[in-house]
């Protein structure tokens, strides 16, 4: 530990589901972006890695990484340790209390694996830790709330689609109102959590450092697309549900013969051969290349190779949905026309014949149209990228967006330093 003085050089213990994700590119972005603006960070994962590859930024972080026990069962004396050490802290009882009553709401497996991760979490903290942040809103901020309740620290969540729309109100609300401060990604989502506990929740977009991204490049858009040229479509998220990938397949089956297209698809995920399978089906298994999960440099290769952009969200049957995938960012830094579904959050960057092409969600009918339609009109493509990519860097810069949350945390460490130093 540092000390600057009388002054302990206080860190952030900044909790994630999982790392590294290359899903969470926008995460790994802020974490350098932080230890850029000085601040010392430790990061805690809550599971270890199974993407096959890194991106760059991944390797330009520095901060060290805590990987607390994935399965309470896996690691029994780690967790039983824990629990005897942070038992005898004055603040153990009331946090267990609190923990028992959400136990009693929510009988599951991951609220036990919650509080034995917060156990552990307590116990393993550096002392010179002081302000806990948290990365989504369902179950790394469980972790980081119960092990502020048990450590006195104060913590604070930035929440973003799935755990924003699939977390019980009453679990929000509750950490809401434990927490330091808030921040969402999305209009749609901070005006729900700002209607539970006002005044706590701070719309951040992620933005798109696009200092570090290649260039722009319209020249592929400008080619004539007629029978004999090839339409080259792309889209780049996980197989699950609420990406709408089925939906585009139907699409795809219906287009006329006279347009000569090849989807190919970035991304790993549970419904990946299910959409195999409904591809083959289909009949378009030769029209189709699965790339799998790739590292950014692949997919910024298959950005500058493709003609449009397709990200066919919908709201899945739990209500699980997007907030406002990066990957249109990404699409529109390279120049490449974007269409995408009608979203709450993916309209705040995807306007309609303004920044890109808008269908309905859930409508394959319409997302054929608009492919057909788009196919035909190169112009139309470069004048919405073109839009696309000054919206972006105008509106969504992280390099601007993230001061916000620098300042939010840098403000927090100022604030504990005097009650860390008592603790030290």
């Amino acid at each position: 530990m540092q000390i600057d003085g009388n002054q302990p050089k206080v860190s952030i213990a900044l909790v994630l589901k999982g790392y590294p994700r290359l899903s969470e590119t926008f995460i790994a972005q802020e974490i350098l972006s932080l230890e850029k603006a000085g601040l010392s960070i430790t990061i805690v994962s809550l599971r270890k890695p199974t993407d096959p590859y890194i991106h760059t930024v991944h390797e330009k972080i520095k901060a060290p990484v805590l990987y607390l026990p994935e399965y309470i069962f896996k690691e029994p004396i780690r967790v039983l340790r824990s629990w005897w050490q942070v038992r005898s802290n004055s603040r153990y009882k009331s946090a267990r209390k609190i923990w028992l009553k959400h136990l009693i709401r929510d009988f599951s497996p991951n609220r036990a694996r919650r509080w034995g991760q917060a156990l552990v979490l307590a116990a393993e903290l550096a002392p010179e830790l002081g302000h806990i942040y948290a990365h989504f809103l369902h179950t790394p901020a469980s972790v980081a709330y119960y092990a502020s309740l048990l450590t006195g620290r104060t913590w604070s969540v930035s929440s973003h689609a799935k755990d924003i729309w699939l977390t019980p109100d009453w679990e929000k609300t509750e950490k809401l109102q434990s927490c330091a401060w808030a921040v969402t990604c999305t209009n749609d989502g901070f005006i729900h959590l700002n209607n539970l506990v006002p005044d706590k929740t701070r719309l951040n977009y992620h933005g798109l450092d696009t200092k570090r991204l290649p260039l722009k490049n319209y020249s592929n858009i400008l080619r004539k697309t007629d029978s004999d040229d090839l339409l080259r479509l792309l889209s780049v998220g996980r197989a699950v549900k609420k990406k709408g990938f089925s939906v585009l397949l139907e699409a795809l089956s219906k287009m006329p013969k006279n347009i000569n297209w090849h989807w190919t698809h970035i991304g790993g995920g549970t419904e990946l051969k299910t959409l195999q399978k409904l591809s083959a089906k289909l009949g378009l298994s030769k029209k189709i290349t699965w790339k799998g999960a790739q590292p950014q440099k692949v997919v910024f290769e298959a950005y500058g190779q493709s003609d449009l952009f397709i990200m066919p969200s919908i709201i899945a049957t739990d209500g699980d949905r997007d907030g406002l995938p990066n990957v249109l960012m990404e699409a529109a830094s390279k120049g490449v026309c974007c269409i995408a579904t009608d979203l709450p959050g993916i309209t705040e960057f995807i306007k309609h014949d303004e920044t890109g092409w808008i269908v309905p969600s859930n409508n394959c009918r319409e997302l054929m149209s608009g492919i057909i339609s788009l196919s035909k009109d190169p112009a139309k493509r470069v004048r919405l990228a073109e839009a696309a990519n000054d919206f972006l860097a105008t509106h969504f810069s992280h390099s601007k967006n993230v001061q916000d949350i620098i300042k939010l945390l840098k403000s927090e460490l100022d604030e504990n330093k005097n009650v860390l130093k008592d603790i030290l």
